[in-house]
């Protein structure tokens, strides 16, 4: 609604619901032939449904011949399964794919998990940032915020880190340790080694058997592969003194906030007299309100681009910077075909 009134015009005449069966069914009620769409849709908590009514909107249409469709999807889901990870499938690249072919043309998106997502796309995405918000909301409401520090809560964050830390004047802190997330060491076939040329029955190839015949079979050398060392994970340290300092950790996503929370109690113990985060994407799924009110977070700072009113109900620390602003303004500008430029000024590839 934010969108609509500064815009200042009306939403489209549609109808979204579910049959009884669960099915999604869209009604487009007035002519949307020839013309520019924005269909604007915000990822609630049940992720999969939106996506449905996003995919059988577009496709209305489309086939209702709009000239372009443009989604405002200001947290793109699934986009933390951009990497490839053991036996699964980049389900980013997937939905990317199933968008275009549902026939949007364009994509207005906020801080996506990684920049290199826009490349999964055959049309073009305007990623924006919302750092501008929250680096506003660093200088105006925390108190003697000259005597923070940005900390990274892990090596991954550290550019990001490192781009408030500059833009702010203030120092820089990076975590690292066991807080960090990585592969689960399961029982994958990672550990089976090939097997060496033994016998007359097997090939020396894993999962290849070859019957004796009699005849001569291919013999095969042992293979031999260097023994990569196991990664141990170190304790949690903080390079970086906060003694004394304002810690303000800086994420793009918050969701499952127990690595918020154990980064803020390490940094309590170092020293730190109040814990700020800031994060473009508030999720806060299941007992995050709850965990981040017993904890010693001090305030988390998010945008509107997901709602959680719910979960500011029961946790008054969260608090909301609204981007509706340039969001709104991305629509003006593509519907008059202006350049984007302005909304990217001063912004780099670390933001």
């Amino acid at each position: 609604m934010g969108k609509k009134r500064r815009l200042g015009v009306d939403l489209g005449k549609s109808v979204v619901y579910q049959e009884s069966n669960r099915e999604t069914r869209v009604d487009v009620k007035e002519s949307v032939r020839g013309q520019d769409i924005f269909i604007i849709q915000t990822i609630p908590r049940d992720v999969n449904t939106a996506i449905m009514e996003l995919l059988v909107m577009a496709y209305a249409l489309k086939t209702n011949c709009a000239k372009n469709i443009i989604g405002v999807i200001p947290y793109f889901p699934y986009s933390k399964q951009c990497k490839m990870r053991k036996r699964g499938s980049i389900v980013c690249k997937l939905l990317a794919s199933m968008l275009a072919k549902a026939g949007l043309t364009h994509i207005i998106t906020m801080d996506l998990h990684q920049k290199e997502i826009q490349g999964f796309f055959s049309f073009p995405v305007d990623n924006l940032r919302a750092s501008p918000f929250l680096l506003q909301y660093i200088q105006e409401e925390i108190p003697d915020y000259r005597n923070a520090i940005i900390v990274a809560k892990s090596p991954s964050a550290a550019k990001r880190a490192q781009s408030y830390a500059e833009r702010l004047r203030l120092g820089l802190a990076v975590m690292h340790g066991e807080a960090q997330c990585s592969e689960s060491d399961m029982a994958d076939g990672r550990h089976s080694p090939p097997p060496m040329s033994s016998g007359r029955t097997t090939s020396g190839h894993p999962g290849l058997e070859l019957p004796y015949t009699g005849r001569h079979q291919p013999s095969f050398p042992g293979i031999e592969l260097p023994i990569m060392m196991a990664k141990e994970k170190p304790p949690i340290t903080v390079v970086g003194d906060v003694g004394g300092r304002i810690a303000i950790i800086v994420d793009d996503i918050i969701d499952d906030v127990e690595d918020f929370v154990a980064a803020a109690e390490i940094l309590k113990e170092r020293g730190a007299y109040k814990i700020y985060i800031m994060a473009t994407h508030g999720l806060l799924s299941a007992e995050a309100p709850r965990l981040i009110e017993e904890s010693a977070i001090d305030e988390v700072v998010v945008t509107n681009t997901v709602p959680h009113e719910v979960q500011k109900l029961q946790c008054p620390k969260i608090k909301t910077v609204d981007v509706s602003m340039i969001l709104a303004e991305a629509i003006r500008r593509i519907h008059n075909g202006e350049s984007m430029a302005y909304l990217f000024r001063n912004i780099t590839v670390d933001d």
